[in-house]
């Protein structure tokens, strides 16, 4: 199976994230999105795949959220969008596209539904166990 992330290495949930994929036997492409956007059609269709809205895809904690704005309910998602384009940073991360499904990973453990089965024992960054000893996944 192929994976691509769209990556922050500044992010534990991000890290997280990659680890999981890894965990699962699957060296992902990884896209640092903050150097490397992506393009508006691409952003569009990750969050579109994903079931999600512009809204509910940008990032508003550690980013220039208030301050442009965009707390405002009446923008659209194409202001949003173009938001998120000039400022990569309000993107929320990690999105993670595989042959299962593309999802904003935001908890990490939510990358698992569009992975192959992984019964290993993981346990995140912060010691928080995703699976256990058992190789079941806890919620």
């Amino acid at each position: 199976m192929e994976a691509v992330i769209y990556h922050n290495p500044a992010c534990g949930t991000s890290r997280n994230t990659l680890a999981l994929i890894r965990h699962a036997g699957i060296e992902p492409t990884i896209i640092e999105y903050l150097q490397d956007p992506p393009s508006r059609a691409r952003l569009r269709e990750l969050i579109s795949a994903a079931g999600l809205s512009a809204r509910d895809a940008i990032r508003q904690k550690g980013t220039p959220y208030l301050e442009l704005g965009l707390e405002d309910p009446l923008l659209d998602e194409d202001a949003l969008l173009d938001a998120m384009l000039a400022h990569p940073i309000l993107i929320n991360r990690p999105f993670v596209v595989t042959d299962k499904g593309v999802r904003l990973c935001r908890p990490s453990e939510l990358v698992l539904d569009i992975l192959p089965p992984v019964t290993r024992p993981f346990v995140k960054e912060d010691g928080e166990v995703v699976i256990d000893e058992s190789g079941r996944r806890r919620l």
